[in-house]
């Protein structure tokens, strides 16, 4: 059988490494806010090419305390708009909602499955406040338009780059997302290209003072013990993760290296007419996504083949029952590619028998 990411796998890959920092954790007796959490504070900031890190719970956490922190600002308020794409995983636009902001639904473009930034300047009101660009399955959403719209708007640029950890925006500057807008959200669920042993997330920015609000409300409203200057919350990245996360982010640039080098022989080598592989450049590949007109089918044909596929997503979020007042949107492309999309194995761990495996299973397919 071959798994769509066997964690066990990766996590072997450097098991003696997290091993030690894992217990040297575990016997140094603090498992919250000590030394593994600001090394690793320090080192995903300077990874990242920004001034501050903030260690959080998770990447939900992270999107909703950055709207959360522009708003005791007195930034944003109730009511005020964020530009969203409409193809991306829910939590981006939880945190929108959860703030009482107001999501504004763009669509993506087909070849490259992010916003189509053709689109977004006349989504823009005089209510709207932000575009949350995501770097979707590990491309880099970002692009000298979008910058350029929110300059002449002024707007904040807030990432979510859950899924895009060590990618770079393709210019000369070459800089890594997460630096590119105001602020950036990161998830180190498991399963991400940086991941951890459980949830965890963080937030990088250049802002100083927005990252000591966002500190603050992630410690309850507290920057001094027991005084408490905003209604807060508990989400704090513990120890252990941040010990486990410095270990992975040495290896996190070859890692990445070894999933666009099987990308690149896929691109190559999957040459399925019935498998269209969407503009992936500059992508750190977090999922490799094909289209499909018959995707049901070609997933049921790869698990009876013994290989392990997973649908992102099956229903685009305005066709959620959270989000009702949605169900009746027409968002023709988002709703193609969530009808249509298949992700295949794609992870530093994977063989070359592995990878051949899945090329001639899906050149076979009919």
């Amino acid at each position: 059988m071959i798994d769509y990411l066997p964690l066990k796998r990766i996590t072997e890959m450097h098991a003696d490494e997290i091993h030690q920092a894992v217990s040297r954790v575990i016997d140094g007796g603090w498992y919250l806010k000590g030394e593994a959490t600001e090394r690793f504070e320090r080192n995903y900031a300077r990874y990242i090419g920004t001034q501050h890190c903030v260690g959080v719970a998770n990447g939900l956490d992270a999107l909703t305390l950055i709207l959360r922190a522009y708003i005791e600002q007195g930034l944003m308020k109730e009511g005020d708009e964020v530009i969203v794409p409409a193809n991306t995983y829910i939590a981006s636009i939880l945190a929108i909602t959860e703030n009482r902001l107001t999501p504004v639904l763009v669509e993506p473009r087909l070849d490259t499955f992010e916003i189509d930034d053709r689109l977004i300047e006349q989504a823009i009101t005089d209510r709207t406040r932000a575009i949350m660009v995501v770097h979707l399955y590990g491309r880099c959403a970002y692009t000298e338009k979008i910058a350029q719209l929110a300059q002449q708007y002024n707007l904040k640029v807030i990432e979510d780059n859950a899924q895009a950890h060590g990618c770079r925006m393709p210019d000369g500057e070459r800089k890594r997302t997460g630096s590119l807008g105001h602020a950036a959200a990161h998830s180190f669920y498991p399963g991400k290209n940086l991941g951890a042993l459980g949830d965890a997330g963080s937030v990088t920015t250049d802002d100083e003072q927005l990252a000591t609000v966002i500190r603050s409300i992630a410690n309850y409203g507290s920057s001094q013990k027991y005084v408490f200057d905003y209604v807060g919350r508990n989400s704090r990245i513990d120890e252990l993760q941040a010990a486990v996360l410095d270990v992975k982010l040495k290896y996190l640039d070859a890692d990445n290296t070894r999933r666009q080098q099987i990308a690149d022989y896929y691109i190559e080598h999957i040459s399925n007419p019935l498998a269209h592989l969407p503009d992936q450049s500059e992508s750190v590949y977090h999922i490799f996504p094909l289209l499909c007109e018959h995707r049901d089918e070609l997933q049921q044909y790869l698990r009876e083949n013994g290989v392990g596929t997973v649908i992102h997503y099956p229903i685009p979020p305005h066709k959620q029952v959270c989000y009702r007042s949605w169900n009746q949107l027409s968002l023709p492309v988002t709703e193609q590619i969530h009808a249509q999309e298949l992700s295949i194995p794609c992870h530093q761990a994977m063989t070359q028998k592995e990878i051949d495996t899945v090329v001639k299973l899906i050149n076979r397919f009919s």
